[in-house]
């Protein structure tokens, strides 16, 4: 009797566990598969949904980058206290950029390095006390062939292979 107690006592424990990590994993899975529509920023950037409230990511003219937070709506919020930091280019050689908090964006301190497809680690911390968030990617500066902006924030949701036929006609 006190056998049969002891495998059930241990049957449910063991079970237990797995079924919150399965549901867990289910709640993940969905969370995964959620997709934001294509959508450039305000300026034409990219916008990057990983952090909160979400920031445009915007090249300049002179190369520089200008972050810009973002409302519900899209809309350009004031920089508050935010924290920007950017590492781009070759390992051997690494920009490092500061931000100065603007009027409604904050602006890098430098210009990107040479090159059109720019290895990129974007860290952000959105307000003090909160975890920093890590996004990294390659900064595309080509123009799409699809749609009016840099391949970096384009919105017409073409496969990467798709853009290498396209520039080869």
């Amino acid at each position: 009797m006190k056998t049969n107690l002891l495998i059930a006592i241990a049957t449910a424990l063991f079970l237990s566990p797995v079924a919150t990590a399965d549901d867990q994993q289910k709640d993940d899975h969905k969370h995964d598969d959620h997709k934001h529509e294509a959508k450039a920023g305000p300026n034409g950037g990219k916008i990057l949904h990983e952090v909160e409230p979400h920031a445009e990511l915007f090249v300049t003219k002179d190369r520089k980058i200008q972050m810009t937070f973002l409302d519900d709506h899209g809309k350009a919020i004031p920089p508050a206290d935010q924290r920007i930091s950017i590492i781009c280019g070759k390992r051997s050689a690494p920009t490092s950029m500061k931000f100065e908090k603007k009027e409604s964006f904050f602006l890098s301190d430098k210009a990107l390095p040479k090159g059109m497809n720019i290895p990129t680690i974007v860290r952000i911390k959105s307000k003090l006390g909160a975890k920093t968030v890590t996004i990294r990617f390659n900064l595309n500066l080509e123009d799409c062939p699809g749609c009016k902006y840099l391949e970096y924030a384009c919105i017409c949701e073409h496969a990467n292979d798709d853009h290498k036929k396209d520039q080869k006609k």
